[in-house]
């Protein structure tokens, strides 16, 4: 597409769909679900539950025709000005053929979501309509405790706003996870480390370009399938967002994902390199802060090695806040953004 829109603000009292077009949790843990639902509402939004929003995720995998036919039921209703995920997954890949690509370009709304959201947001992307890569209602809106200052402001932004604007990193983050099955934890704060910023390397012009990208991991996924993929050409010039999901991926997964790309010829298209935080811990990986520091910086030389083999000009900027830690900002995708290595500058437009 040589034409993008970004979709119409959202103002007070809208009508947003909140739907599951890839896994759900809402049948295991409501009491996270309806804080979420809460949260939609204190943004002055009404959150309205589409077919899909409760569903269990077995029930999901087996009706991917659904999850789709929400998805383009949200869309096309005039009265959504918005639509947010209820969570990410891991087989979204399958709704895709589902879907009428003419009713998400003829009728271009805010779309939320991160993770497996990839697929919706690549779809989108085809069709030349902007998403925002955040916001989704168990992640970000269901924060145990309370939003983060940081999420708030940047989610405001991304919903009421024309321009995200220039980017800055939090002060704090976290990688950490509570137990959703325990509601006391809803009102408990995860553990916060002070965030040392954003990682530059590489890179001394300033480039401006489309942004394309997501999860590493549905990217890989994507690359595997090869149905559902922009023309290489429309990348060209572009900016490449990325980001490891909670599956703490080791750096080799990150390398064959990445080289995989190179291969493709499509690490060399673009002009630059964004990467989100890693999360370094899981429910099913507990390690100590230094451990976890080596874990990103693993990350870091991983990417910055395999980029710098198939696109050695482009600068990458590691450790922004986007993805799977907290707190977020939703970043759009398909949207343009300016990186200035000079001034260690980023700025949506």
């Amino acid at each position: 597409m040589s034409e993008f829109v970004v979709p119409p603000s959202l103002e007070e009292g809208d009508r947003v769909a909140i739907v599951s077009p890839g896994s759900n949790r809402a049948d295991e843990y409501p009491h996270v679900y309806e804080l979420g639902l809460d949260r939609v509402r204190e943004f002055g939004l009404e959150p309205v539950e589409f077919p899909t929003a409760r569903k269990s995720a077995e029930w999901l995998y087996d009706h991917p025709e659904a999850r789709a036919q929400d998805v383009m039921d949200a869309f096309a209703d005039p009265e959504i000005r918005g639509v947010v995920t209820t969570l990410g997954g891991f087989d979204q890949v399958r709704i895709l053929d589902h879907l009428d690509a003419d009713v998400l370009r003829e009728n271009p709304t805010r779309f939320y979501g991160i993770s497996d959201n990839t697929n919706l947001a690549n779809e989108l992307y085809k069709q030349g309509v902007v998403s925002f890569y955040g916001g989704t209602l168990f992640t970000e809106f269901a924060m145990q405790g309370s939003m983060h200052d940081y999420t708030v402001e940047y989610l405001e932004r991304a919903m009421f706003e024309e321009s995200l604007g220039e980017l800055r990193p939090a002060e704090r983050f976290t990688d950490d996870d509570l137990d959703w099955a325990d509601p006391d934890t809803l009102d408990e704060h995860r553990e916060m480390e002070p965030n040392p910023g954003w990682t530059w390397r590489g890179g001394d012009e300033t480039v401006t370009g489309r942004t394309w990208g997501g999860c590493v991991s549905i990217l890989d996924l994507q690359l595997s399938v090869g149905r559902h993929l922009p023309d290489p050409d429309a990348l060209d010039g572009g900016v490449l967002l990325l980001e490891t999901s909670e599956e703490v991926p080791s750096a080799m997964d990150v390398r064959f994902a990445l080289m995989g790309m190179g291969e493709r010829g499509l690490l060399e298209r673009f002009d630059a390199v964004l990467v989100g935080r890693a999360k370094a811990r899981s429910m099913a990986v507990d390690n100590d802060p230094e451990e976890r520091e080596a874990y990103r910086q693993r990350q870091r030389d991983t990417i910055t090695e395999v980029v710098g083999e198939y696109n050695p000009d482009a600068p990458i900027v590691f450790d922004l806040d986007f993805g799977h830690t907290a707190p977020v900002a939703p970043v759009p995708l398909g949207g343009e953004v300016t990186v200035d290595p000079d001034a260690e500058r980023i700025e949506f437009a």
